[in-house]
């Protein structure tokens, strides 16, 4: 699994290396004000919550750091991906965590704990990866830059391989 989540991570990699700063960064009307910088911030800071948990066995997205510099310098992006690349190449086995999450919208509220494991807590961040990246071709689309990325960019793997086998018939 962990050969599918660096794939995917080199796809960001790779449009980051065709964007400008203010491409990154702008923020633009039909992603609600959003960047494409702050939908890659939010995927990586995923992924670093879940390594960060790994010594306490617990994960809690919640509580991740919202790096602005992620947002909006590319050159400390891609070093960012490259350092979880390095990490997704050190992992050796599953283990259990504990998966914490408020989903409550007001304040004094417990926490859900869930039991969960590394590697699908993994499963969930490249799923969750790729719905951002959906996210991140509108923002592409309105820019124009298409040609930047594959048109599968933000596609599921389950649809790449529907849309192939109809291609194929």
């Amino acid at each position: 699994m962990t050969g599918h989540i660096i794939k995917n991570l080199v796809e960001i990699k790779d449009l980051l290396k065709g964007l400008s700063q203010e491409q990154y960064s702008r923020k633009l009307e039909i992603m609600t004000d959003a960047s494409i910088g702050q939908h890659v911030r939010h995927i990586l800071e995923f992924y670093q919550c879940l390594f960060k948990g790994e010594e306490n066995k617990e994960v809690n997205y919640d509580a991740r750091q919202r790096d602005l510099k992620l947002e909006t310098d590319i050159h400390f992006t891609t070093k960012t991906i490259d350092n979880i690349v390095n990490a997704l190449l050190e992992v050796k086995s599953d283990f259990p965590v504990t998966f914490i999450a408020d989903y409550s919208t007001s304040e004094g509220q417990k926490p859900v704990q869930i039991q969960s494991s590394f590697y699908r807590e993994l499963a969930y961040n490249l799923e969750h990866s790729v719905h951002h990246q959906a996210l991140i071709k509108v923002a592409i689309t309105e820019m124009q830059l298409t040609a930047l990325v594959k048109d599968t960019f933000g596609y599921a793997p389950s649809t790449i391989r529907h849309l192939n086998k109809i291609c194929a018939q």
